[in-house]
Order: C-alpha cells, then structure tokens, then sequence
C-alpha cells in the first residue's frame, strides 16, 4: 500500500472541502441559470476553488469556523470593494422567476470612493438600484457576471438602465446616463439633481460628509440608502460651490455634519449656516468612534438610533472606503443596518466592542421570542480577519440572562439583558455627538 504523501503547504479548497471566497453571490447566492426540460427555472449554487499559500486565509480558517458564516454573521469575502459590490448587489436582487425585475443599476468609478458614497441614495427609495463599481477601460468578470444576472431594464421608454457615475465605461446593451464631475463636491450635486428627478420630492434631511478624510464618510452611505436623504460633501474650512448649490435647492431642510471639528471645522458648519441655520454635527474621533456616535445618533426622524438589540450591521474595513458602495443596499434592505468600520484586519477595535456589546441580544426563557442581531462582514480576512468575526458573532450571540443565567450584560446597563425585557424598558441614551453648532 502507498503511504500516503504529506500535505502540500499550499492549500486548496476544491470539491472535496469546498472553500467560498470573494463573490457571497455566486457562492450562496441563488443564480438563475435557464430552463430546465420542464419548462421550470433551473438555478444553481456555484462555488470557486481558491488556493493559497496562507491557511489563516482560506475560507475555512484555522479556528476552525468558516469564514463565510457564522451563527450572526455572514462574510461578502472579496478581495476588493468591486468584487463585494458585485456580490451584494446579487445578495440583495437575488434572480429568481418571481423576482420583480431590476429597474436600474448604478456604476460608480473604481477610483472615486467619494462618488460610491454618494450613489448610496440611489440605493434606497424609490430607485432601490444595486451599486457596482467599474472603470474607464470596461468592466472586471465580476461586475459585468452580476450586471448580466440582473439584467436591468429601465423604468421605462427611454428611461435608463444604468446610471454610470465618473469615468466609467458604458457596457454594451443598456441604455445609461453618465453622471460627472471633477471633485467629490460636483459628483454629489450631480447625484443629488438625479435623485431629485427620481424621489420627485423633496429629501427630509441633507447629511454633509468629509470630502478631505473617506474614512469618516463612509457611513453616508448606508443611511442615504435607509432614508433617501442625499449626502454631500465638504473640505475641512470650506464648503465647496456645487454644495452649497445644493443646498440652496434645498434650502430649509435639516442639515447633519458627519464627523469632529477635526474633520469638518466649525467655520464649516458656520458656512452652511448661512444657507439653513441649525445645522447639527454628529461624529467623533477616530473613524471607528465615528461609525458608532452615528449608529447611536437620533434626532426626530434623522438617525439610527441603534442602542437596544435586535439590528442588521455591516462592517467594512475603513481602509478600504469603496466598500461603503457595497453596503449601501446591505442597510437598505433584508436587516437593515448602520455601517460600521474597523481601522485594523486583526484586531477588534474597543469602541466597536463596547457597542456590540451595549446591544447583546438576550432572553430569559424562551430563545425563539427574543430578537436577534446579525452583522456583514465586508471584505476578505485581508480586511476583516477571522478572529475579528469570531469575537464579532459571539457578541451577536444571543445569551441566557436573568436569575442564575450569568449572561454578559453591557458596560452601560443594557446588553444582553436588552431582548429579554429589562433592556428595553431603558430610554435610549443621549448621543454625544448631538447639538447645534
């Protein structure tokens, strides 16, 4: 009998172990694939080898949890922002015979974080159109694999199928609008003209995002997709002209800066005032701290107001801001949710524990009455490694409490006594970051 050889350092997940990388969509996805001899919609679930020279980043890492789910998490694992848009759009309008069909889709420049920001509000009402990313020269396997499969097709005679946004290559076969312009400032008017012309009413609330720091943007653009409400930007000391362009078609809506002085100065918001008083900033140090005060933040109808158990999340790495494109339709559907960052691939930020942990579902006696939490994972373990899911379920995890239990409870009271009944009797916590400037 031949001994069996030892294992190759290489690891390749093939059929025998089949390892789920990059595309969530073309991994667990659904796919329409045709007519079976029935007559019936066939589909399949496809899935892609991957081999790589590092165990701690194939699919199935070595604590021995997949990394593309766990109990509360499900990981998009793309190697780049266009390969989790592509995925996303797929997980969000999956294709079925039922499904009602795919009005439009909007492509915004590989290269233009600022404009995939932006597109966000395209993603919520009344558009609802999946986000992807192309780029000057045509479109990656991805984009164009996931553009073929939802196939969309204008709202109709003469209306567009693809709203391409910077300098994107329009693909064969569809009819597309080209939405331009040389700064971030410009694409966002552009963007918000647009919206305006689809919505055909006027937002409720306008949110101004750095256009000098993409980190702390990024989470403009899970709630424009929430809401509706259009995102612009401005530099740290000056609003720039198609802003305030902007806002002055918009003049008296309630605006809200994203993010610290240190990001968006008082002279800023004092500029913006100008046009609407009032303005109100919500943010904090840090891109990390910032994602959390704006998942907390409520003002009326403005704001998440994320602070007892029972949401959706998506987190991203906020290396990586293009991903805020991806998760765009992740908050605007399924279990909605705010976009939250980490700064590092390996390590679970203490802010992002804390608030994970403030809103750790829990029950007393009976599981299945209580509410659940469960979060996105962006990007592959480049991005967010597998040990940070790992600690990001377990904080998901719904958890026994009450008399005897010894479940976790959060720092500030509430946790994972949250679903069980004692959380939510708490008034929800005063945001930080509120107040008028």
């Amino acid at each position: 009998m031949r001994r069996p050889s030892k294992p190759d350092r290489r690891v390749l997940i093939g059929a025998g172990a089949v390892a789920l990388l990059a595309l969530f969509a073309l991994l667990v996805a659904l796919i329409l694939s045709g007519d079976d001899e029935e007559g019936e919609a066939e589909t399949k679930v496809v899935t892609v080898a991957v081999e790589t020279d590092d165990p701690a980043d194939a699919p199935v890492g070595p604590l021995g949890f997949p990394l593309v789910a766990t109990r509360n998490t499900t990981r998009i694992g793309g190697p780049d922002p266009t390969a989790d848009a592509a995925a996303a759009a797929l997980a969000t309008h999956p294709p079925s015979p039922q499904a009602r069909p795919v009005e439009a889709a909007v492509l915004v420049e590989d290269s233009a974080p600022y404009a995939g920001i932006a597109a966000g509000v395209l993603a919520g009402p009344p558009l609802r159109a999946p986000v992807l990313i192309g780029g000057a020269d045509g479109l990656a396997a991805e984009t164009a694999d996931a553009l073929a499969k939802l196939n969309p097709q204008g709202g109709g005679p003469g209306d567009a199928a693809i709203y391409r946004v910077g300098d994107v290559a329009a693909p064969s076969g569809y009819r597309s609008e080209h939405l331009s312009g040389g700064s971030a400032a410009e694409i966002a008017n552009a963007i918000d003209e647009l919206r305006a012309k689809l919505a055909g009413v006027e937002p409720q609330h306008i949110l101004v995002a750095s256009s000098e720091e993409p980190a702390y943007a990024m989470p403009a653009a899970s709630w424009a997709a929430r809401s509706g409400d259009p995102v612009l930007f401005s530099g740290r000391d000056e609003v720039p002209e198609p802003t305030l362009a902007a806002l002055e078609r918009h003049r008296g809506t309630p605006i809200y800066v994203l993010g610290p002085p240190s990001v968006i100065s008082d002279e800023a918001v004092r500029q913006l005032e100008r046009v609407t008083p009032g303005v109100q900033r919500v943010g904090a140090e840090g891109p990390v701290a910032n994602a959390v005060e704006f998942a907390r933040f409520s003002d009326g109808s403005f704001g998440w107001n994320i602070t007892l158990p029972g949401h959706g999340m998506v987190v991203a790495n906020a290396e990586r801001p293009l991903d805020a494109a991806a998760a765009a339709s992740l908050s605007a559907s399924g279990k909605w949710g705010p976009l939250l960052v980490v700064d590092t691939a390996g390590t679970l930020p203490p802010e992002l524990r804390s608030f994970l942990l403030d809103i750790k579902p829990g029950y007393e006696t009976d599981p299945t009455a209580a509410v659940y939490n469960h979060v996105w994972i962006l990007g592959d373990s480049s991005a967010v490694g597998g040990a940070v899911q790992a600690e990001i379920d377990e904080l998901a995890e719904l958890a026994e409490v009450g008399a005897g239990a010894g479940g976790p409870v959060g720092p500030q009271g509430g946790g994972a006594g949250g679903a069980a009944g004692a959380g939510r009797d708490r008034e929800p916590e005063p945001s930080a970051g509120k107040g008028s400037q």
